[in-house]
């Protein structure tokens, strides 16, 4: 009887954590049907008294380049977590599975990037992407974060409790390390790949202090930063920004509901061997 109670404060607990962190999605949704007389006006009313969809129209024309913003995002975030996917997937794997020379060095190095505060290292992600001639490029922003650290970690450990009975078969069948990994493994570690790209892709959607360095070139800003556009010198015109803003949030919700069925499997993997 006392667990059952227990769970039942756990849930309502919950419930009312999720009502709480829900709210301001709610507002921020309404407030982009309203005009801006009524946003700025006295009174939070969630329904709005003066409904209109000219906010989300006005976002396109007013700023001809939000098209070109929300474009350059989209190119951002599905490449950067391809290749965190192909790259972070194959480094845990090697890490996991393959004895050579520096093995526990280079996971002990990984480790302790984890700890770097990404601040730290903005100032010389910014010189060298100049020296290259990267700044104001799809690569400026690519290249820096076509990898991460923690999610290196997790994928090794994850791989380190993938049976080995299924890679001893494949090599039976005259399969080499990378015909294994590519036609064996990866297609089992969809959880973990799921996961991966829910976060790779949200943190990349989301990212705002790197582009606001490495770009300055107004088509080449990403939607975060152009969101910037809609702020005034006298004014700030929450309408648009909240219009902007549930646009900007659409692409984040339909990847998580595409990749929800593996999600809850995949946040499993970090409690593995070390």
């Amino acid at each position: 009887m006392k667990t059952k109670w227990l769970i039942w404060v756990m849930y309502a607990g919950l419930i009312l954590y999720a009502i709480v962190t829900f709210i301001p999605f709610l507002w921020a949704l309404s407030a982009s049907f309203k005009p801006l007389a009524e946003i700025s006006g006295s009174g939070s009313n969630f329904i709005p008294k003066n409904f209109t969809f000219e906010n989300y129209q006005q976002i396109f024309s007013r700023e001809p380049l939000f098209g070109r913003w929300l474009l350059n995002s989209a190119i951002v975030a599905v490449i950067v977590a391809a290749f965190n996917l192909l790259f972070n997937s194959m480094a845990g794997y090697a890490l996991a599975r393959i004895r050579f020379p520096g093995n526990r060095l280079f996971f002990f190095l990984i480790l302790a990037v984890l700890v770097v505060p990404a601040q730290i290292t903005l100032l010389p992600k910014f010189l060298i992407l100049k020296s290259l001639g990267w700044l104001n490029s799809y690569q400026g922003l690519i290249i820096p974060t076509a990898v991460n650290a923690t999610f290196i970690f997790m994928m090794r450990q994850f791989f380190i409790n993938f049976p080995k009975e299924l890679e001893e078969a494949a090599e039976l069948d005259g399969l080499n390390r990378f015909e294994t990994f590519f036609q064996i493994v990866l297609p089992l570690a969809k959880p973990a790949l799921a996961a991966q790209t829910i976060f790779i892709f949200m943190g990349s959607w989301n990212e705002f202090l790197l582009p606001l360095v490495v770009m300055s070139n107004p088509e080449m800003f990403t939607l975060p930063i152009g969101l910037n556009a809609f702020k005034g010198q006298y004014i700030t015109y929450w309408n648009y920004i909240m219009a902007a803003s549930m646009v900007f949030t659409l692409p984040a919700l339909a990847i998580y509901a595409f990749f929800n069925r593996y999600f809850i499997q995949g946040v499993t993997f970090t409690g593995g061997k070390s």
